[in-house]
């Protein structure tokens, strides 16, 4: 099975939690790669028309030499193609 790739550096955003210095796209890529291997449910939070969306869904496909990833929304179960440079946030469910 191929690795997926992970979000690309200029996107990782960097910042403060607890007196530690954190990246938290790398956060984000080790839950995409999680949430893509385990078939976990995931909490979505991106950037749609200027609002912040969060939805929940599971991750299906990451390409983050095509700045984009492809998650199934619960509500409809429909595939949604999404920029990875839109997505703020992946929480597990």
């Amino acid at each position: 099975m191929k690795e997926p790739m992970l979000l690309p550096k200029q996107l990782m955003k960097f910042g403060c939690v607890m007196g530690r210095i954190v990246c938290y796209g790398e956060q984000i890529n080790f839950t995409l790669i999680e949430a893509l291997h385990t078939n976990k449910q995931v909490y979505l939070t991106y950037y749609k028309k200027g609002q912040c969306i969060t939805e929940k869904g599971l991750i299906q496909f990451v390409d983050s030499l095509g700045n984009l990833f492809v998650f199934i929304d619960e509500v409809f179960e429909l595939k949604n193609k999404m920029r990875l440079s839109e997505l703020i946030d992946v929480r597990f469910v």
